[in-house]
């Protein structure tokens, strides 16, 4: 574990060194859990969502984007139940003066009996070999079967607890489990208590006449409430959905762990609008349409699961989330929600609006049902760096630290490199690129060794290095250098465009998510 965290502190001062992330507002010492995105990490993120817009709104004819206003009407909190439900369960401890959410304490001291349970399997697999039956030992192992009974016993309370809102069994399992603070190593807790993790501000010239508004917690309201507008513009027939990109704002006491939690986040959500009774349907059908996405980037089906929720929010029938294995363990990525018509049904009890829709087929009018799926645009970008992060040892003793980026995704694709700053090889260079630049984005680098510009694009994750000799000048070819494998070919000119686009057109993403 110790190695991972090492891991994740070096993507951390990494995305800084390379310019992919940066602390916000860092000369004034920064602002928590607030980040801003550096020159390579705005063309990632970009590219990852072109990638998920295009895998929506391209390759689905009977989904349409929006792009609805970060601030709205309050009484929409209201009925979307943020203004008395959007809570976290929070415990302070005494003698740091340190809060934390209850429910995260609780999940990591489930997370430490399960780490313990894997070390016992570990260690029976290196003693037996080849002749572990893992499933027999951890049936029949009786330290993995008391620590197992006692994490399923820690569970059940957990699930309840949340499940019934009841702070008190909250803290109960905290004092039971003897849980301390990580800070100050006391269990001297204060009770449980719900904070509100919205942020509000006032809309109007006058504090008398001032209005309440809220920044949006998430972009789904924004698509329910407009939902309608959409259908009859678009002519839209049921099932179809709405996809939307924009930012989101939570008031999170608890964050950490980089750019994973964040005051101020991206999100990617499809509201999918379906007839009530095909909602279940409809949930199977984008879990899979959303891991294949995920999947087609290569990192390794291993590396995802999903993970059905224990506490079903006040709006589902059906949840799960799509887990990506960070440097710091398996975490939500996406979510995937059955929403029921639990949101079309409260506006339209709170605005006095009839939200229904008329089906021409079966010739009568109902509130269509939601399945959504809801991707944090900072988590995927953690994610894909966390995934593509490599440090490699070379023959002779040398390494090289290289992002294996999916090519798609890659900030600058190509790279061009003047052997030397001399002979007409520069401005050839210039020319390979400005014929280049409208399809790709490209670098020119002529500073240093050939070897030191091949490892700052390695670091940045560039797929491909072009480099100009003086044979390019005599018959039109160059030097094309691979990033993964580090290997080189000589190519004309002249296929450069097709060579580089085989390899890092997004349509050829697409292509594989659509087969």
């Amino acid at each position: 574990m110790a190695q991972q965290e090492d891991i994740f502190k070096k993507i951390v001062s990494h995305s800084k060194e390379y310019g992919f992330v940066f602390q916000s507002s860092e000369i004034y010492d920064g602002l928590g859990a607030v980040y801003d995105y550096g020159q390579m990490g705005v063309q990632l993120k970009n590219n990852i969502k072109k990638y998920w817009w295009d895998s929506m709104v391209l390759l689905h004819e009977n989904v349409v984007g929006i792009d609805s206003a970060i601030f709205m009407h309050p009484t929409i909190w209201k009925a979307s139940g943020h203004v008395d439900a959007f809570n976290d369960p929070l415990i302070d401890n005494k003698d740091s003066k340190k809060r934390y959410r209850a429910d995260v304490l609780i999940e990591e001291h489930l997370a430490k009996i399960d780490d313990k349970i894997n070390k016992e399997v570990e260690k029976a697999a290196k003693r037996f070999g080849e002749a572990f039956d893992e499933v027999q030992f951890r049936e029949t192992n009786a330290r993995v079967l008391e620590n197992q009974a006692k994490r399923n016993q820690i569970h059940t309370r957990f699930a309840q607890a949340l499940n019934d809102s009841n702070l008190d069994d909250l803290r109960n399992i905290i004092i039971d489990c003897e849980i301390a603070c990580p800070i100050s190593g006391t269990r001297n807790w204060t009770e449980v208590r719900q904070f509100n993790l919205m942020f509000s501000t006032e809309m109007g010239s006058t504090s008398d006449g001032a209005m309440k508004v809220y920044l949006r917690p998430e972009t789904a309201q924004g698509i329910f409430v407009n939902y309608l507008n959409v259908q009859k513009t678009g002519r839209m027939k049921i099932p179809f959905g709405i996809a939307q990109i924009g930012k989101a704002f939570r008031n999170e006491i608890v964050a950490r762990q980089f750019i994973f939690r964040m005051r101020e986040f991206e999100q990617m959500e499809l509201q999918f609008f379906v007839a009530p009774g095909e909602e279940m349907k409809w949930f199977e059908e984008w879990k899979s349409i959303r891991m294949n996405w995920h999947q087609a980037l290569g990192f390794g089906a291993h590396k995802y699961r999903f993970h059905d929720h224990e506490k079903l929010a006040h709006y589902a029938n059906a949840a799960t989330d799509i887990e990506y294995e960070m440097p710091f363990g398996f975490k939500e990525v996406e979510g995937i929600h059955s929403r029921t018509d639990f949101d079309l049904a409260q506006h339209e009890q709170f605005s006095g609006k009839k939200l229904q829709y008329f089906d021409p087929e079966l010739g009568k009018s109902y509130t269509p049902y939601v399945v959504e799926t809801s991707i944090g645009v900072d988590r995927m970008f953690l994610s894909v760096m966390s995934a593509s992060y490599c440090e490699e040892m070379l023959e002779g003793g040398e390494s090289r630290v290289v992002l294996k980026l999916p090519a798609a995704l890659a900030p600058v694709k190509l790279a061009v490199l003047p052997l030397v700053k001399k002979d007409g090889l520069p401005e050839k260079a210039r020319e390979i690129i400005d014929n280049l630049k409208f399809d790709f984005a490209c670098q020119y680098d002529e500073k240093d060794s050939i070897g030191k510009r091949y490892r700052r694009q390695d670091a940045i994750g560039t797929p491909f290095c072009v480099t100009i000799d003086h044979q390019s000048l005599e018959d039109n070819t160059v030097t094309i250098r691979h990033r993964d494998t580090m290997e080189q070919e000589r190519v004309s000119i002249d296929s450069l465009e097709r060579v580089i686009s085989e390899k890092t057109d997004m349509k050829y993403l697409l292509k594989e998510i659509a087969k």
